[in-house]
């Protein structure tokens, strides 16, 4: 019996091109089973990239969010000369901060399981979307709330709320 070389293809470039001899379909198999696998590994990193992409898109409409509402509520305090509004926009200002910590970090644990996932050997890919795993890899939520980024952008809100309810006292 001859043995006759069948060349294995991949279209989304998950396996290099490669030369098997064939002397029984059931080897065919094999080389598609791990080109199966290879996809699956692909599929399960997309579904890990799509949430870390609409967790940082929350992330950046609480930033919005959290804007317009202080400057609502600065600008109704200015229009009915009360200041209990802009003791109020604490509220929202310190709410939208300690909300975009949790998404900032449910962001960090998903790109820490991203990198574990594209650890593992192909075979190994189960599509689980749970981040226990992981877990002690990244900073609890107070530790991310009080990050750097989150201290400046949601600590001049905060600042900005100081200063006009203090002009507010003095002016009155």
């Amino acid at each position: 019996m001859e043995l006759t070389p069948v060349v294995a293809r991949s279209h989304t470039s998950l396996c290099t091109d490669a030369t098997i001899l064939a002397a029984h379909p059931a080897d065919v198999s094999c080389s598609e089973e791990k080109l199966t696998n290879m996809e699956n590994k692909r599929s399960h990193l997309e579904m890990i990239q799509g949430v870390v992409n609409r967790l940082s898109h929350n992330s950046f409409l609480l930033k919005g969010w959290s804007v317009i509402l202080v400057s609502a509520m600065f600008a109704i305090a200015a229009k009915d000369s009360n200041m209990i509004f802009i003791y109020l926009s604490y509220f929202p200002a310190i709410s939208f901060w300690g909300l975009d910590g949790y998404f900032l970090r449910q962001e960090r644990l998903f790109r820490a399981l991203y990198d574990h996932v594209r650890m593992l050997d192909a075979k190994e890919i189960d599509f689980s979307m749970n981040t226990s795993i992981i877990n002690d890899k990244v900073n609890d939520w107070a530790s991310v709330t009080l990050s750097k980024t989150l201290r400046v952008f949601h600590g001049v809100i905060i600042i900005t709320i100081i200063l006009v309810m203090v002009l507010g006292i003095i002016t009155n």
